[in-house]
Order: C-alpha cells, then sequence, then structure tokens
C-alpha cells in the first residue's frame, strides 16, 4: 500500500501527541536536529521505510511526541512517495505534523562530506559533488512543503541545537538531575559528573541507636545536620549546583549526575543526597535519586 492509498485509511478521533518529520540533504544536521528533540523527550526513529509510516501513525497509543527522520537513504524513498506522505499526514484530524527541513548551501555540504572524508549516500563511488548535486535536485519538491526550514551553512552544533529548542521547546530545555549515595568501599559510580565526599561529617553508624537507620530517617538526618561543618557545605554545595545546572542545560547537556560518598553509603552520603534534592526541587529542578548500597540491601 502507498502513502496515498494509505490516506483514507488514516483516521484520528482523539488528539494524537505531536509528530515532526526530520529531513534534508546530507551533512546538513539532520541527525543532530533528531538527537536535540530526542533529548526534549521525543520518540525518535530514524530511517524508517516509508511504507511503514501509516501502520505506526496508525497504532496510536503514543504518550509522548514523535520524530521521524526520512531522507533519500531510507528504504523505498522517492520525491513523490514523500510528499503523499506529508499530505496524508497533515490531512488527519487531531495530530499535528511539522515538516523541519535542515538545508545548507552546496558547498558546505561538500565541505563537510570532504572534511569527515565521507561518501555521498548518492555517489558511493563517484564524486560527492554528484551526490550533492543529485539530492539537493531530489529534495527541492519536500523542501517547498516543509513548515520549517533551517539553513544551517553558517551555524555550528550548538547553535543548530539552540535554534531546534528555540522552536520546539519555547519555554527552554529541561535538565534531568539524577542524586546518588554510595559507599567508597564499593567504588564511585560509573559516569557521575560531580562527587562530593561527606566522610569528614560525623557519622551516625558510630551512634548504636543510630546504626540500623538510614539517611531517610529523620533522626540520622537531625545527627548529620548538627555537625558544625554541615551547613555551611551544603550551602556551597547547592550555591554550586544552582549556578552550574543552567549553564550545562545551555551546553547542551540534558542529564547531570551528582554523587555523594561516604564509608558505608546508607548514612551522611543518603543525607545529602535527600536533603539537596529536596532544595533541588524546590528552585523547580527535575530530580531523581538512587541510593545504592541501599538498594542492594533490598535486592537480598
Amino acid at each position: 500500500m502507498t502513502p496515498k492509498e494509505s490516506q483514507n485509511s488514516v483516521s484520528a478521533i482523539a488528539p494524537q501527541p505531536p509528530l515532526v518529520l526530520v529531513t534534508g540533504p546530507s551533512g546538513a544536521g539532520r541527525t543532530t536536529a533528531i538527537n536535540v528533540l530526542e533529548d526534549l523527550d521525543f520518540e525518535a526513529i530514524d530511517n524508517l521505510p516509508l511504507r511503514l509510516v501509516p501502520a505506526l501513525v496508525n497504532a496510536g497509543g503514543a504518550d509522548r511526541p514523535l520524530v521521524l527522520g526520512l531522507d533519500p537513504r531510507n528504504r523505498d524513498f522517492s520525491t513523490e512517495a514523500m510528499v503523499d506522505m506529508i499530505d496524508m499526514l497533515k490531512a488527519r484530524q487531531g495530530f499535528k505534523t511539522t515538516v523541519l527541513y535542515l538545508d545548507a548551501q552546496a558547498d558546505v555540504l561538500l565541505r563537510r562530506f570532504s572534511e569527515t572524508r565521507r561518501r555521498h549516500p548518492l555517489s558511493p563511488a563517484e564524486s560527492p559533488e554528484l551526490g550533492v548535486t543529485r539530492e539537493l535536485d531530489l529534495m527541492r519538491m519536500i523542501r517547498e512543503r516543509s513548515d520549517v526550514v533551517i539553513d544551517t551553512s553558517d551555524l555550528n552544533v550548538h547553535q543548530l541545537r539552540a535554534e531546534v529548542e528555540r522552536l520546539f521547546a519555547p519555554k527552554g530545555r529541561t535538565l534531568a538531575v539524577a542524586l546518588h549515595s554510595f559507599s567508597y568501599k564499593r567504588g564511585i559510580p560509573r559516569s557521575v559528573d560531580m562527587v562530593f565526599d561527606c566522610r569528614f561529617l560525623a557519622n551516625p553508624y558510630w551512634e548504636p541507636e543510630l546504626r540500623a537507620h538510614n539517611g531517610q530517617d529523620k533522626e540520622v538526618q537531625d545527627y548529620v545536620m548538627k555537625d558544625a561543618r554541615y551547613q555551611g557545605f551544603f550551602d556551597r554545595v547547592l550555591d554550586l549546583s544552582l549556578m552550574l545546572l543552567p549553564a550545562y542545560r545551555e551546553e547542551g547537556k540534558s542529564h547531570f549526575s551528582i554523587a555523594f560518598g561516604c564509608t558505608g553509603g546508607q548514612h551522611r552520603s543518603v543525607t545529602l543526597a535527600e536533603t539537596l534534592a529536596k532544595a533541588l526541587a524546590r528552585e523547580g529542578q527535575q530530580v531523581s535519586i538512587r541510593h545504592r548500597e541501599l538498594l542492594g540491601q533490598q535486592l537480598k
């Protein structure tokens, strides 16, 4: 079944999450745009054969926006089929479709291919110049049907990211912050961005009535907070976090992790992770917590 033949079989009763089709010539930044949208919580599918798109959008049940990457490398691609696909999707009721076209001048595309020494997908055995010319001719009609065109000729990766975010996340992108607690006996968690050592604080472990408790319990938190060094340490960690998190978000990070470590990973580090999580949440940050050693206890 062709996209045009599928048009009559596509119906939308209830409003569906938005769909963004990302297309454009090779080397114009299509992959970067898809990655940015994925960071904005779009479900991303790249290089899906055109004949499968109707079945995908007809399936329904999606709970978040969808971005599809489509270009001449797609199996069964043709200009006519792509145009029919766009018309079919835009005819759907209760279903917003946006076609985002990434473009660039021919000499810029050629330079990018030369810098990466990649073969052009439309001229694998011929010169990149021929491939660029073929693809621009092939995509011209699709460009005319696009809702948004971004010319990346004079943009770097960071500028392109900012432009896509401006268009599809006008209120600004979110940065997911993950807080970890851990025991130094088992090593620092992998792939954390920032680590703080809490072993200088008073240790509730040495208090018999607190040993069996952990930093999620108020009595343990109160004990740790009574250390004269606690408040100054916490205030500085919070101030540093509030300064750095917006900067990392602007730089393009979608996730940032902060870890607190102590000897056993159950009292001091848990207390710091819990209290920082609450403070960051009050500032509007999206926060999750993982207590590695407590999780290990639960799994036994």
